[in-house]
């Protein structure tokens, strides 16, 4: 694995585990702070650019994930923001980014290792 691979996907994993701790904090808790809805967007947008990076340097995606979706998502937040619906950024934080967590736990490994040895 590239160096620069496994860079974008250790902030990936990063950026998933805070996301995590905003959905830690529940739906009503989003729902009611606009920061932290703001994050969740910044951190989706962030991920959908890694995603972008990714897919470019070739890298594939493991069953269920879309580095395609991902770059999507990060579009439509970026750029149409003033429709964002908070439901679906809800969603996408609270189920989809877990289960990319586990779906992408084996390339987290193997990119924690290619970085620890150098």
């Amino acid at each position: 694995m590239e160096t620069r691979i496994a860079k974008e996907l250790l902030h990936i994993q990063h950026w998933l585990e805070v996301a995590a701790s905003i959905v830690a904090r529940g739906k009503d808790a989003y729902a009611a702070d606009e920061v932290a809805q703001e994050a969740g967007d910044s951190l989706m947008i962030k991920i959908g650019e890694a995603a972008k990076t990714l897919a470019g340097r070739g890298l594939d995606a493991p069953a269920g994930v879309s580095w395609s979706y991902a770059a999507k998502n990060r579009e439509k937040l970026a750029h149409h923001y003033s429709i964002t619906d908070r439901e679906v950024t809800w969603q996408t934080l609270s189920v989809s980014l877990p289960a990319w967590a586990m779906a992408l736990a084996p390339l987290f490994s193997e990119a924690a290792a290619v970085l620890d040895s150098q």
